[in-house]
């Protein structure tokens, strides 16, 4: 059961913290604002792969991986209750997420997931029904 708290812990953790942190560029774009520069330099969600291959950072594409986070979380709170269902939406979460996480240049997105789908492999057989009937 410890591996599937901490699968959820990491989903938390990826959905929280991306989508917290998407918050600052839908606010800036919703303002007629470019996307904001971080301290280290790099515009927040701007600036990656999306942008190298044609894709701008825009309303809609921020709103997505911001539905993508919170999707992380719902699925940390089920497998934090060993639904099944949890571990079905962390590993659906993940693909798009994954895609969002090359497009921005995110790299503990991956080392986050890729943890949690171990976690949720071994915590397999602690899930129960997504159903109580």
């Amino acid at each position: 059961m410890w591996a599937l708290r901490a699968a959820a812990a990491a989903a938390w953790v990826n959905g929280l913290g991306f989508g917290a942190y998407d918050l600052f560029p839908i606010r800036a774009l919703a303002a007629g604002e470019p996307v904001p520069v971080v301290v280290s330099g790099f515009p927040v969600y701007g600036g990656g792969p999306f942008e190298g291959v044609g894709v701008p950072t825009t309303m809609p594409l921020l709103v997505t991986f911001l539905v993508v986070c919170v999707l992380e979380v719902a699925a940390g709170v089920l497998l934090w209750m060993r639904r099944r269902s949890g571990a079905v939406l962390f590993v659906v979460s993940a693909v798009p997420g994954a895609v969002f996480w090359w497009g921005f240049a995110l790299p503990f997105g991956w080392v986050l997931a890729a943890v949690g789908l171990v976690l949720v492999a071994w915590g397999r057989p602690a899930l129960l029904p997504s159903s109580s009937t």
